[in-house]
């Protein structure tokens, strides 16, 4: 009868470290950046003058929550430049140095302060109007 309950413990005890091996490995992709190479990125679109949408590769899109928009992002002959320093890998919004022209001569800087890979769902919730 011991041996069955040490069996039984054992088992248990596999299966609970188990578990929260799995937990810990959806928490770190979780607090993973999901990155992409600036050659990947597409196009993009703005709904307003704090959010950037950016199509990168065929299907995926990332949201772009800006500190310091600009009205400009809304017209409609606008267009972003984008500086890199370094790697063209965009991890953090540190790694976008962002500017939006009217394409007169006019530029304003935007500051990226988050950036979110957005799931198919939320995706699917964009407006057609707002996709990139």
């Amino acid at each position: 009868m011991k041996a069955h309950s040490l069996l039984l413990g054992a088992a248990l005890a596999t299966v609970l470290t188990g578990a929260a091996f799995a937990a810990a490995d959806k928490t770190a992709a979780a607090d993973r950046p999901s990155c992409f190479f600036s050659r990947d990125w597409d196009s993009w679109h703005s709904p307003d003058e704090n959010t950037i949408y950016l199509r990168v590769g065929v299907r995926d899109i990332y949201r772009i929550d800006l500190s310091s928009g600009s009205k400009l992002l809304t017209w409609p002959d606008s267009h972003i430049i984008s500086k890199l320093w370094g790697s063209s890998s965009i991890c953090r919004p540190i790694d976008l140095d962002l500017s939006v022209s009217d394409g007169n001569g006019f530029r304003e800087f935007v500051i990226a302060k988050a950036i979110t890979k957005l799931t198919p769902e939320q995706v699917a919730a964009i407006p057609k109007k707002d996709l990139p």
